[in-house]
């Protein structure tokens, strides 16, 4: 298994497909969630994602401050169903941390979360800030990262 991160304009036709597969098999086949997956977010967002056997098998994509919220964003975090249970999410969201903290220097992370994950987003320190709202007829809610240094200086 190998890990990749890339801008939008770095993935090959190929990559990107699977990438966009990927999400559409989980968030609209998967969880029956009719939604528009191209929402032009994607052109100016990294992209994490984790392929085996040529394969994209887990992805999620980065956005700059401005692109959803004030502060930086990770979203359309997804593993395929087989692929569950074995630690993907964490290895990845901790990947995506890390890039946000330590290259984009960036010490805040707002997320629109679907609301059965909230303790999963809360074990990296994510803190709800919102109440539950429905987003594309799914419970979200909205979580704060702030990293240990802001926290140190806040």
């Amino acid at each position: 298994m190998e890990w990749k991160i890339k801008k939008f304009n770095e993935l090959s036709p190929e990559e990107l497909y699977k990438i966009i597969r990927l999400r559409i098999e989980v968030f609209v086949i998967e969880q029956n969630c009719i939604y528009q997956d191209c929402d032009g977010k994607d052109l100016n967002a990294y992209h994490l994602y984790l392929k085996k056997d040529g394969n994209v098998i887990a992805c999620l994509r980065i956005l700059n401050r401005g692109v959803s919220y004030d502060e930086v964003s990770i979203g359309r975090v997804v593993v395929k169903k087989d692929y569950r249970g074995r630690g993907i999410a964490k290895e990845m969201l901790r990947k995506a941390i890390n890039l946000i903290e330590n290259e984009m220097k960036e010490n805040k992370i707002r997320i629109s979360a679907q609301a059965y994950l909230e303790n999963f987003y809360g074990s990296f320190g994510f803190k709800k800030v919102s109440d539950v709202y429905l987003e594309d007829g799914i419970p979200h809610v909205e979580m704060l990262y702030i990293s240990e240094s802001e926290k140190r200086y806040a």
